[in-house]
């Protein structure tokens, strides 16, 4: 959506608030022992106390209230009480939710506890390079070129970007126009990113794949050629200088 007065900047604020705190709160929750069904019920109930409706429940009737991926999952990963979480796991949680009638989605990968495995350099790079792409979206900017600035930043690492998921336009429901915010550049895709227009920014780096694929529960996604994949999302304003970070107080840039 494009904002065209207060009154929808004010009800875009109150929804991230509400998946930005969400997801701070269900990371500092998380721990070794725990399904992730128990977590994803404990994100339902504080998305309750806002009023807020989980998105993906609401919109495609995904079976669970946020997306929690563990390990080898990239992404859409279900609840469940048979996911028990262990130390050392690189789990991704993706919060987004409706609230009186606003739309707002926020997701952070992280390390639970101490990193056995050596994922929190993947983690840390998708941190940074979700900083410096958002600081480089203003008015006018071409998306394909902050899709090419995301994969060239992930490839000095050492790393990979994922080709089929983007982000993507948010606001009056969860996805909009543009539907497609990729993490490379596609020299055929001319939009450009218009002051006022709310948009969800995603990174999707990884190890070594290229291409998501969907398992046969028909949402989890995996890598075409495995690997681990780290994801960080905020929900932003474009404007002609630097974005408002609607969701800045999910806290994974502290």
């Amino acid at each position: 959506m494009s904002i065209t007065k207060e009154a929808e900047l004010i009800g875009l604020q109150k929804a991230s608030e509400a998946v930005a705190l969400t997801l701070k709160e269900m990371i500092a929750y998380a721990q070794p022992g725990m399904s992730t069904k128990e977590l994803d019920e404990y994100g339902a109930m504080l998305l309750s106390r806002f009023a807020a409706q989980s998105a993906p429940y609401l919109t495609y009737g995904f079976p669970g209230y946020t997306c929690i991926s563990v390990n080898n999952e990239f992404c859409h990963g279900i609840p469940s009480d048979k996911r028990i979480l262990k130390e050392g796991d690189l789990v991704n949680i993706d919060v987004s939710a409706e609230l009186d009638g606003f739309w707002s989605d926020n997701g952070s990968s992280f390390v639970l506890g101490e990193d056995l495995n050596q994922h929190q350099k993947l983690v840390a790079a998708s941190k940074q390079i979700l900083h410096k792409a958002i600081s480089n979206i203003n008015d006018g900017v071409r998306i394909s070129d902050i899709g090419h600035l995301i994969e060239t930043e992930a490839k000095k690492r050492g790393y990979k970007v994922i080709k089929n998921l983007t982000g993507h336009g948010v606001g009056r429901s969860l996805h909009e126009e543009p539907l497609e915010i990729a993490n490379y550049r596609n020299r055929h895709y001319k939009r450009k990113f218009k002051k006022n227009e709310v948009v969800a920014i995603e990174t999707f780096i990884t190890t070594a794949s290229s291409y998501a694929d969907t398992l046969q529960d028909g949402w989890t996604m995996v890598g075409d050629k495995g690997g681990y994949m780290a994801q960080h999302e905020h929900t932003i304003v474009v404007t002609d200088g630097q974005p408002i970070i609607l969701t800045g107080m999910n806290g994974i840039w502290n």
